[in-house]
């Protein structure tokens, strides 16, 4: 039975740790070397006869998925109804609101910042889970990257919650405390479920200001609760890395730089997920990491990468287009994949299509941009923009 009590000083943590979900099929064979990093060479093939999904790192880091199409879909920010329709437009989740993978072998990855500035974070975690559970059976695979946003979270930074985000937090709770299920049962559920209660809650709301302040007052602990470090949520993320590379791609949220490869990406990715995991090992060590990735040196990233700046003169261009070249150098990849900014063009490409950023603002608490997903084909990058006009040429390109 899952629960969790709000008056409770520690937390129950999901009762699957993080390491048992790193199997991607009943049928797969785990293998554990010498760092305690987990090789999983699991996804069922199909009549397709493509190679199994070997997965390195916990958690994962390096993947190789052969033969299968990528997907990547940017920053979500609670905004479960966009959520869903970049997922319909990727060709993974099916339309009939069933909530159903439908991508067969392929391979989706979500860039991060799933949580703030929308009321339905949880239930776009819970989708995410479900889905990836389905896709191991298929042969194919859902990988997500934590942003920032959820980083700030497990530090207990509130700043941009959504008031709704707030109340999702007090409904997951008492959902959690009413459930007979175990964890991964009562979390994957949640999805099916959220918008009875986020309905119920909206007929039941009271106008009188005390009893607001008192109902947030509550989703703010019931935030805490879930979100520290070794709590329910922040145990989820911990599942996740805060960089992975797929094949010859790499991606993460902010960017990489040299700095960041030099330290490790699984050394990164396991000291970072420690942290989130178990607060007794939030020491002096695991601080450097966590540092480093806190925004993934966001300043840097939005002058280097991201913005397309005016007084960008051509000698600066040449210097970012040499970090960038030796990162990926550095992580033998062929180009880089972030979210982080919202691009107001959409998805696009940059220094010879090195870098694609696939942040199109597409929550209501951002720019509501329609959504848009980067489909990645025998490496060859195309932006899928809507349903009627699949692909678009104008954003391509093929890498040898």
């Amino acid at each position: 039975m899952a629960s969790l009590c709000m008056n409770s000083t520690v937390p129950l943590s999901p009762s699957s740790h993080p390491r048992n979900n790193t199997t991607l099929s009943s049928s797969s064979s785990l293998l554990v070397d010498n760092n305690n990093n987990i090789h999983s060479n699991s996804l069922k093939t199909t009549s397709s006869n493509l190679k199994p999904i070997v997965v390195i790192g916990h958690p994962p880091t390096f993947v190789s998925a052969p033969g299968r199409t990528i997907l990547a879909v940017g920053d979500l920010h609670g905004d479960l109804k966009q959520a869903r329709y970049a997922l319909e437009m990727a060709g993974v989740l099916s339309s009939d609101g069933q909530d159903l993978w439908t991508g067969g072998e392929n391979v989706l990855i979500q860039l991060g910042d799933i949580l703030d500035r929308g009321e339905d974070e949880i239930a776009i975690l819970s989708l995410l889970r479900s889905l990836d559970k389905q896709a191991k059976s298929k042969g194919g695979a859902v990988f997500q990257v934590n942003g920032n946003h959820e980083t700030m979270n497990v530090e207990g930074d509130f700043r941009y919650v959504d008031s709704g985000g707030f109340d999702e937090c007090s409904d997951f709770v008492e959902y959690i405390n009413n459930s007979e299920d175990d964890w991964e049962e009562t979390f994957t559920g949640w999805v099916d479920v959220s918008e009875t209660w986020k309905e119920d809650r909206t007929k039941s709301r009271s106008h009188w200001g005390p009893w607001n302040l008192v109902k947030r007052q509550k989703g703010v602990i019931a935030r805490s609760i879930l979100f520290r470090p070794g709590g329910p949520l922040a145990c989820e993320l911990a599942r996740h890395g805060v960089a992975l590379k797929v094949n010859d791609w790499v991606f993460c949220h902010g960017g990489l730089l040299p700095h960041h490869v030099a330290y490790g990406l699984e050394r990164m990715n396991k000291e970072v997920s420690e942290w989130m995991r178990d607060p007794s090992e939030n020491d002096s060590t695991i601080q450097i990491p966590f540092i480093a990735t806190r925004g993934y040196d966001s300043v840097v990233w939005n002058r280097l990468y991201s913005r397309d700046s005016p007084d960008l003169m051509d000698y600066e261009a040449k210097q970012v287009c040499s970090v960038l070249e030796e990162t990926l150098q550095a992580v033998d990849a062929k180009a880089m994949v972030v979210g982080h900014t919202p691009q107001t063009i959409g998805v696009n490409c940059k220094y010879n299509c090195s870098i694609w950023r696939v942040d199109v603002g597409m929550s209501s608490g951002v720019l509501n941009s329609r959504p848009e997903v980067l489909e990645i084909i025998d490496d060859k990058a195309r932006v899928i923009r809507s349903k009627t006009d699949r692909y678009s040429e104008l954003q391509a390109a093929a890498y040898t």
